[in-house]
This record gives structure tokens, sequence and C-alpha cells, in this order.
């Protein structure tokens, strides 16, 4: 029996208060669909992998979850992703407003 995705890991998004998030705050609803976008010339970080909804960057997966992501984006696997809003909590600092949960797609047949 296949799934149709399996939880990799949730998590808040870094850097969500250097970046245009305020811009489309009032679509970051919870279901909403962000793309993830690696970096590999981003000089702080050559594993950053960013976070875009729609096509304004929210900011990043957190450093600490990055590296598997990122290698598998660098040998064609970045179409395995799915990821999501997860929370919404206004109330928050600006770095703990929103978190997005990133599922793998099962592509077996």
């Amino acid at each position: 029996m296949y799934e149709k995705s399996r939880n990799l890991f949730d998590c808040n998004i870094a850097g969500f208060a250097y970046y245009d998030g305020l811009d489309v705050i009032e679509k970051l609803v919870l279901g909403a669909i962000v793309t993830l976008v690696p970096e590999p010339d981003n000089p702080y970080d050559p594993e950053a992998v960013a976070v875009y909804f729609e096509k304004t960057k929210l900011g990043y997966i957190p450093k600490s979850l990055n590296s598997v992501i990122s290698t598998l984006f660098y040998f064609g696997y970045g179409d395995i992703f799915d990821a999501k809003i997860c929370t919404r909590n206004l109330e928050e600092h600006m770095e703990k407003q929103f978190s997005i949960v990133v599922k793998i797609k099962d592509n077996r047949a």
C-alpha cells in the first residue's frame, strides 16, 4: 500500500522578520502551499533552502534542518517535497508566527 506523503519535519520559518512575509501575511493561512528553493550560492550557508509563498521570500528552513533537503535538491530530487503553512499565531514574536510542515511525496507507482 502506498502513502500519499509522509511528514519529514515541521519548523518555524527562519529569518521571517527580515524578508517580505508582511507583504503577504493575509494570504499565509493554514494549508497555504509554500515552495522550497535551494540557494547553493548563499554566502552565509551553501546548504540554505529558502521558503517562498508564490514569488515572495518568507525566510529559510532552519540551518539545523537544511542539509538533507539541500543534498536532495543538489542530486535532482527537489520535486519530492510538499510544504505548507501548518501554524499561524500572529500574537507570537515574528520568528515564531508561522511554521511549515515539509512532507516527502510517495512517488512509487
